[in-house]
């Protein structure tokens, strides 16, 4: 795979119960925000929200996996969590190639946007690519 500054990768995930519920369950992150409905209807959000942390992850899920893909070593991530995403929300990671260091790591932008085009979270994040990545600077 060829990568310059300013190219650009996107996918989309579906946000489901089953995606919050798995991720308290692996974390331990049981906050009642997350899990219960009751709770939630009192809260400013009125209904269930996703751990920030979970919609963070899937950032992680697209660097690892698609793009730059299998191999890749994350050292940073920052992440400002702008809104909340719900359950049903689909949510797109946007990638951006912002620099290509003198060591032939990426600096990153990263964005997710809901399915209304709100940023949900931003940040900036380092990768070393996978070998199989050619840099072009």
């Amino acid at each position: 795979m060829e990568i310059r500054t300013a190219d650009q990768y996107s996918k989309s995930f579906k946000i489901t119960a089953k995606m919050i519920d798995g991720f308290a369950e692996h974390t331990g992150d049981r906050n009642p925000v997350h899990l219960d409905e009751d709770f939630a209807k009192n809260t400013k959000f009125k209904k269930r929200i996703a751990h920030g942390f979970l919609v963070g992850s899937l950032i992680s899920s697209v660097l690892g996996n698609d793009y730059p893909g299998n191999g890749t070593i994350y050292l940073s991530q920052s992440m400002k969590f702008l809104k909340p995403v719900f359950i049903g929300d689909e949510i797109t990671v946007f990638i951006t190639i912002e620099e290509i260091t003198e060591k032939n790591w990426l600096e990153l932008k990263t964005v997710c946007k809901n399915q209304d085009g709100d940023n949900v979270i931003e940040g900036d994040a380092l990768v070393i690519p996978p070998d199989t990545c050619v840099l072009i600077k």
